[in-house]
């Protein structure tokens, strides 16, 4: 790998992209790469709020939901000790467990997708993913999964909001596809052929800088 990447891992809930974060991550180290997984919403002050919020325990405002992943995601970028650009300093590839697409997709399904954009403008500013590869499940599947490995299931997870948000996805990647790098994977075949997919095309990311 010539220079370290910021990769971010994208998808509905229940596609796989944690899973497949952890692969790369462990693909990655095997090859003697510096790297940081890391994940959005985060787990520090403003993501736990997130969380809550998800979980159902606290009731928001979608706009303040979405506002919330804004700070969450520009102290996810700039936290002086365990930020992406500090880690990207130090010399580790970045891959995120969602970035900015996933309030795109997760918060354009109930609200003007521009605004979120536009109030995600200032971290895209900052920081855009070297590649954007996005894990795309049928949402049947994907409810499937999730019913099945789930003890607790967030307020998004519902088929019908699956629907919407996978429907936001490719209206965002349609939206940007000039200004961002997106790579698309087959996520409802098994996670090993997905993981080398994965592989391949991060191979050839590598290969080409």
């Amino acid at each position: 790998m010539k220079k370290n990447k910021f990769i971010a891992i994208e998808g509905i809930d229940g596609s796989g992209k944690s899973t497949q974060a952890k692969n790369i991550a462990k693909r990655l180290e095997a090859e003697g790469h510096k790297v940081y997984l890391t994940f959005e919403p985060t787990d520090m002050r403003i993501g736990k709020m997130i969380r809550t919020i998800l979980g159902g325990k606290e009731k928001a405002d979608e706009k303040v939901i979405a506002a919330l992943f804004v700070a969450d995601r520009l102290d996810h970028i700039l936290h002086e000790t365990n930020g992406i650009l500090k880690k990207l300093a130090d010399g580790f590839t970045v891959i995120t467990d969602r970035y900015y697409f996933s309030s795109y997709a997760y918060h354009g399904a109930h609200m003007d997708m521009d605004w979120v954009i536009q109030s995600n403008k200032m971290a895209a500013d900052i920081l855009k993913p070297d590649i954007n590869i996005f894990v795309d499940v049928s949402p049947e599947v994907a409810m499937k999964r999730i019913n099945a490995n789930r003890e607790t299931i967030e307020i998004y997870e519902t088929l019908d909001n699956l629907k919407a948000v996978q429907a936001q996805y490719v209206l965002a990647f349609e939206k940007l596809k000039e200004s961002e790098h997106i790579v698309a994977v087959n996520g409802d075949e098994t996670p090993e052929k997905v993981s080398e997919a994965l592989w391949e095309i991060l191979q050839k990311e590598i290969q080409n800088n």
